[in-house]
């Protein structure tokens, strides 16, 4: 589904409709995602058939030898929806630290990740994914102070370190905050979002962090290559002076590839 029919179903006018417009793409989405599953395990026995070595498929997939065969076991018997059993690896295939609270002078910069992960030692990358409105979850609409469903600016970004998928980010805005501005525009906000929404008049009050850990989705497992694991969820919502949330930071972070080093900071905060 692309953004295009979100945005079409979010606008229906009906609430009612549009409810069971959402039921109806939901399930049609769980439907499809079975299929595929089942269409890409043909497609990799087909291939292995072939001649080609696990090995080789996994480089032309971007994915682990590993989960090549997560891959196959999944469709064949249907584990994509049992439990998480934990990593397949026995040891992290990399260690991203995140601190909390995130000190002023790393959430400051041109990009959280990137500082934090060269100070590190691990070679950074992070991909714009999605720019556009959506349905506000209900964790994010809470943050936000919007109802369930309403639309909100998204900009979903994916990171890697040392070339191992390791976080998804998305930065959500309240249309009435960021719509027509620098905050919905395609491609990465610079300097930073910081600067961009303290440009459109807003200065920091407060924020709040929660931490959340859970299974995977199966959108979470596939681009992260973490089947059978869970994820840690961060949602900041920052606010301003005025008490407007103007701006939630979703984290998905693969458990396994992250620690979470906890500390005080003082000085002024960053939104």
């Amino acid at each position: 589904m692309d953004a295009r029919t979100l945005h079409d179903i979010a606008a229906m006018p009906d609430p009612l409709e549009r409810a069971r417009a959402v039921s109806a793409a939901m399930t049609s989405l769980q439907g499809q995602s079975v299929e595929l599953s089942r269409i890409r395990r043909t497609a990799i026995v087909e291939a292995q058939q072939s001649g080609l070595r696990q090995e080789d498929i996994a480089r032309h997939l971007g994915v682990s030898p590993g989960r090549v065969s997560q891959m196959k076991k999944a469709a064949a018997e249907g584990s994509e929806h049992k439990a998480p059993t934990g990593p397949l690896d026995p040891s992290p295939r990399v260690l991203v630290e995140r601190a909390l609270p995130t000190p002023p002078a790393t959430r400051g910069s041109k990009s959280l990740y990137l500082t934090e992960a060269q100070q590190q030692g691990l070679k950074p990358e992070r991909k714009m994914l999605f720019v556009g409105q959506e349905p506000a979850n209900e964790h994010v609409a809470l943050g936000l102070r919007v109802e369930p469903g309403e639309n909100v600016i998204a900009r979903r970004k994916m990171f890697w370190a040392n070339e191992i998928p390791v976080r998804i980010s998305t930065s959500y805005f309240r249309v009435d905050v960021g719509e027509n501005t620098r905050l919905d525009g395609e491609g990465f906000v610079l300097p930073t979002l910081q600067a961009a929404i303290e440009g459109m008049g807003h200065r920091f009050g407060n924020a709040t962090e929660t931490l959340t850990a859970r299974p995977a989705t199966p959108y979470e497992a596939d681009l992260l290559d973490i089947p059978g694991e869970w994820v840690v969820q961060v949602l900041r919502v920052s606010y301003s002076t005025e008490d407007v949330p103007v701006h939630a930071l979703e984290t998905i972070c693969a458990a396994s590839r992250h620690s979470f080093p906890i500390g005080q900071v003082t000085g002024s905060d960053q939104f």
